[in-house]
């Protein structure tokens, strides 16, 4: 791996500011246009290689708004439009949205709305268009317990079968609330922001519910794994006519890696682990892994602090998420995690992530290849290291790289930039 120089690109709110070196890449501002308060940004690609951003802002003194944008293929943003909005919706820094397109001029976009008094009693709410967002269906629910427990963390994409799969982390089986730790609190080996698991017998649970045309009532829904990791992210991503759905397994002796299964059309495989970390932590570290594929090369991004040692990793798959080769580690020393993945082509991804520094933290992102190479990194923007610094996104639409983030502040706000692939360095 190559770390002996860093590409150095900082993103002022006026203009992109390239290094000295006028030969090192300079990330192109984006005008999103999401209103003060803003944040939580996800970010999906449509089939004829529009970008969808999407994000929360205030609506009002106590409502919340879900927003999006489409990224026209020339590089503009158009017009934000608003999905939904509420009084009741739970918003938190790590639990965000998501829209995404998932086959023809289908969009599906979820939140999360609160079902009861409890800090953790909320629901996935969901909404489907299916004339790229010029309408949008009523909003319905996929899961059918009705229980006030914790139901969120979800990946929407085409399912196999045919119509929107969604898989979410779901608590119906605990008994009892979720733990909340004290102000500053971390979990030991668990990185900022663990939280302390405070649930009864019962554990988290993976489910997948898939839908066709507007309605909510789902033609399939099963359970995908018993006991999981509390509160980190889950990714899917389609490979050929499977999907491979990424997520943080938990042991009974809360050895907490990273597990895939994989679907078709005819059911679910059998999990499988990405690599054996044996990280072992009494908390949810708040750190989901990231899934990406090109043809049938899938790659596995994830934080792990096995050994107590934070690392990020990326692990490719040559034959559709069935096995995966030995991990590649990505990070400069320091990382806090929170990474995304997106392939640039059959041999090699790029992978974002969150990395600790002196005054706070940058996000950065790398080529690295799935024969074990990894070009130096490039700093997307400088950051904090708190919450609500949130999670980075990003996806390659053709020739660009497009990022999103959220800019802590008193308002907050949701940022953009673009770098052209050329200019991320080579293996």
């Amino acid at each position: 791996m190559k770390r002996t120089s860093a590409l150095l690109v900082t993103l002022p709110l006026a203009a992109a500011i390239g290094c000295a070196d006028q030969s090192a890449p300079a990330l192109v501002e984006g005008a999103l246009g999401a209103g003060p308060g803003a944040a939580e940004p996800n970010l999906a690609l449509a089939p004829d290689g529009r970008v969808i951003a999407s994000w929360l802002e205030p609506a009002g003194a106590n409502d919340h708004a879900l927003r999006y944008a489409i990224r026209a293929t020339d590089g503009q943003w158009g017009e934000p439009r608003a999905i939904a909005s509420g009084p009741n919706w739970f918003v938190n820094w790590a639990d965000f949205p998501s829209v995404a397109a998932v086959g023809g001029d289908t969009l599906a976009a979820h939140w999360l709305a609160r079902s009861g008094p409890g800090t953790y009693a909320y629901d996935v709410v969901m909404a489907i268009s299916a004339d790229g967002g010029a309408s949008w269906s009523e909003p319905f629910t996929p899961h059918t317990d009705g229980t006030q427990t914790e139901h969120g963390f979800v990946a929407l994409f085409a399912a196999p079968a045919g119509g929107v799969g969604a898989v979410w982390l779901d608590g119906r089986a605990m008994a009892g609330g979720h733990g909340e730790p004290a102000e500053g609190e971390r979990a030991e080996g668990g990185g900022a922001g663990a939280e302390a698991g405070g649930h009864g017998p019962g554990a988290m649970t993976l489910r997948y519910a898939r839908f066709e045309g507007l309605g909510g009532t789902p033609l399939d829904e099963e359970l995908l794994d018993d006991r999981t990791c509390d509160c980190c992210q889950n990714d899917a991503v389609r490979v050929g006519e499977a999907v491979v759905v990424a997520y943080r397994d938990r042991t009974e002796d809360e050895v907490r890696d990273i597990a895939v299964r994989r679907g078709t059309a005819a059911g679910w495989e059998p999990a499988r682990i990405v690599h054996a970390d044996g990280w072992r932590i009494p908390a949810c570290p708040v750190n989901g892994p990231a899934v990406a594929a090109r043809d049938d090369v899938v790659a596995v991004a994830w934080f792990t602090a096995a050994r107590d040692t934070p690392v990020v990793n990326v692990a490719f798959s040559g034959n559709g998420g069935r096995s995966f080769g030995d991990p590649v580690q990505v990070d400069d020393g320091s990382p806090e995690g929170r990474v995304d993945l997106q392939m640039l082509d059959a041999s090699a991804a790029a992978v974002s992530w969150l990395e600790r520094t002196a005054d706070g933290a940058e996000v950065r992102v790398r080529r690295v290849g799935a024969a074990g190479a990894s070009g130096d990194h490039v700093v997307v923007t400088r950051t904090a290291a708190e919450r609500a610094s949130g999670f980075p996104r990003f996806v390659v639409a053709g020739d660009d790289l497009v990022f999103a983030w959220t800019r802590v502040g008193e308002p907050s706000a949701v940022l953009t930039a673009s770098l052209a692939r050329s200019h991320l360095p080579p293996l």
